[in-house]
């Protein structure tokens, strides 16, 4: 596989319009990678503007950012898509955010479609390793792989860290189960079985919920995180892709590939409301959440429209979009210190 380490394209500075600076949100700025155009965008989400662009190899669909916002982590999945035949990625891109360019590449031994990427408490990198059945472990210091944790599960495609940074709940895409992992022990505790395929998961901010969407059947399945088991499902009108609960732990937010987005009142299972985005009649399928830190809006990537919608938690209202390009996905919030 090559590795593209410029490919960098400069939209503007990095760094904040003055116009903004006065009303601008906790979270200043939005990486956001696109997997139809090999790249990786900086966004500021107050001007909609992308403030540059990067080069990747083929393809990133999820990215991460170091606590300190001075990189963004880009594991490199492969031409194709969860499940799906094609090239397998083995890599991990290393971006400057403050020179917005490659610097490094991080080996990870083998062709494992590496996906889904989260720092961990103790500052290492916890890596999807899809084809390895596992997650992998990166010190992004020595940037080399260190460890792993077997999920014991086939196409374990997305995860969580508990807030407690104690475990990873791992979504098993072709095994449709949930793999519940101890981060410090490094060990696989249990797998619950949740359908017969499953997309994507997400954790209440308390801790004490994991839910996966189920898709066969629509609804989303709970799983109560003290007791490792199933406890109730929560129907929708349609099959959805993937999930957020707000910071209050009162709304889960869930979008489908009907071009639905639904707010689900958490407590009683209720639809509260619908809207409309852009519906997904080809791969790739609709992105995932971001939720600002100020619990005020919810940002949701939807890679056939090409745009970042914006929900107004407040005001229950969709925002203008951030328009884009067909192709955006997975997203990470910079902090404020990379301006």
């Amino acid at each position: 596989m090559s590795h593209r380490l410029m490919g960098i394209s400069f939209l503007a500075c990095l760094v904040l319009p003055s116009g903004v600076s006065g009303d601008q949100r906790p979270d200043n700025l939005l990486l956001v990678a696109n997997q139809m155009e090999h790249s990786v965008l900086l966004v500021d989400p107050m001007s909609k503007q992308v403030l540059a662009t990067v080069g990747v190899d083929i393809n990133g669909h999820e990215v991460a950012v170091s606590s300190d916002g001075r990189f963004g982590y880009v594991p490199i999945y492969g031409n194709t898509w969860v499940g799906k035949p094609g090239s397998n990625g083995s890599t991990i891109q290393v971006v400057d955010l403050r020179r917005a360019r490659t610097v490094a590449v991080i080996d990870l031994g083998k062709e494992v479609r590496p996906h889904c990427a989260h720092f961990g408490p103790d500052g290492l990198l916890y890596v999807s390793a899809e084809l390895a059945n596992a997650i992998y472990i990166v010190d992004t210091n020595t940037r080399s792989r260190v460890g792993e944790i077997p999920t014991g599960a086939s196409r374990s495609h997305m995860f969580v860290i508990s807030p407690d940074g104690r475990r990873i709940y791992t979504a098993n895409n072709d095994s449709g189960s949930v793999s519940v992992l101890d981060l410090r022990g490094r060990t696989l505790l249990t797998t619950i079985p949740i359908s017969k395929r499953v997309q994507r998961i997400s954790i209440s901010p308390d801790g004490k919920l994991v839910l996966t969407q189920d898709q066969e059947t629509p609804h989303i399945v709970v799983i109560d995180t003290a007791t490792n088991a199933v406890v109730r499902s929560i129907s929708l009108p349609r099959i959805a892709f993937s999930s957020a609960i707000t910071k209050d732990g009162h709304w889960l937010l869930a979008n489908s590939e009907s071009g639905k987005l639904f707010v689900v009142d958490l407590a009683s299972g209720a639809v509260a409301k619908t809207f409309d985005t852009p519906d997904v009649p080809v791969l790739p399928t609709p992105g995932e959440f971001a939720l600002s830190s100020d619990a005020t809006h919810a940002y949701v990537s939807c890679p056939q429209g090409g745009t970042i919608e914006i929900l107004n938690l407040k005001d229950w209202k969709l925002e203008e979009p951030i328009r884009l390009s067909k192709g955006v996905d997975g997203m990470a919030w910079v902090p404020s210190a990379t301006n």
